[in-house]
């Protein structure tokens, strides 16, 4: 097995997992942190950088109010990425991994992308439909909006499985024939979760729990790229869920 497998915390996990990410480190079961900066965080900066592991960044996104798709968020946008570049200058983090937005429009997204130039980021394809109450449309979903960002800003992709499949589904395209595509994009790196195969909404399962074919999957995508799980975590106190998933895959 020659992925690089990512552990996926929050800038916010200081109390929780610091201690387990250094140690599951220094064992092995991982190659890097893929750290998601939530707003107003810098604090919290000293602490990862003591780990002395590898960073790759996620950038905030809807969830957190950052919004690329919609001239109305340009401002906060732009101070959101100041902190980010901070994160990443500071962890000399190899990639950001952004999001397009949602509703709005994709040349606002490569607009905002091209003012607020984000080093060594990666877009990240998304899901049709966003996991909210009102179903908003994302921004990436598929291959022709992600095509036109990479062209238009010369940045790097990052492939999240899950969201690919709930694309297809919304789509009525076939789930694995549209990684095959997607993966043709030549990815820098893969998110990678359990779900249900029919499913227009990422769940983020630990693997086994969804219906998804990993097996395939794997052997779809580059083995030479960094892979982050994001599965769901199901206790604050340690990762013992992502050394099962850890060991699935290393399994398949």
């Amino acid at each position: 097995m020659t992925y690089k497998l990512g552990l996926k915390l929050w800038s916010t996990n200081t109390e929780s997992y610091l201690r387990e990410a250094q140690r599951l480190y220094s064992l092995g079961v991982y190659d890097y942190i893929e750290l998601y900066v939530v707003p107003n965080t810098l604090n919290t900066l000293e602490n990862w950088k003591k780990l002395n592991i590898p960073y790759i960044l996620h950038a905030p996104h809807f969830a957190h109010g950052v919004n690329l798709a919609s001239s109305e968020k340009f401002e906060y946008n732009k101070e959101t990425y100041r902190e980010v570049e901070i994160f990443r200058s500071s962890l000399n983090a190899k990639y950001t991994v952004i999001h397009g937005g949602i509703e709005g429009n994709i040349e606002e997204t490569i607009r905002q992308l091209k003012f607020i130039n984000p080093k060594n980021f990666l877009i990240e394809n998304k899901p049709y439909k966003a996991p909210l109450g009102n179903q908003n449309l994302c921004r990436g979903y598929n291959i022709e909006e992600i095509k036109k960002i990479i062209s238009e800003t010369n940045c790097g992709f990052c492939l999240d499985i899950g969201h690919c499949i709930c694309s297809a589904n919304s789509m009525n395209i076939e789930p694995y024939l549209y990684v095959r595509e997607f993966n043709k994009l030549n990815p820098k790196m893969y998110h990678l979760s359990d779900g249900e195969i029919d499913s227009e909404i990422d769940k983020h399962l630990h693997f086994g729990q969804g219906n998804f074919d990993i097996k395939k999957i794997l052997g779809i995508i580059s083995k030479d790229k960094c892979l982050s799980i994001e599965t769901n975590k199901n206790s604050k106190e340690n990762l013992e869920d992502f050394i099962e998933d850890v060991k699935y895959i290393n399994g398949k």
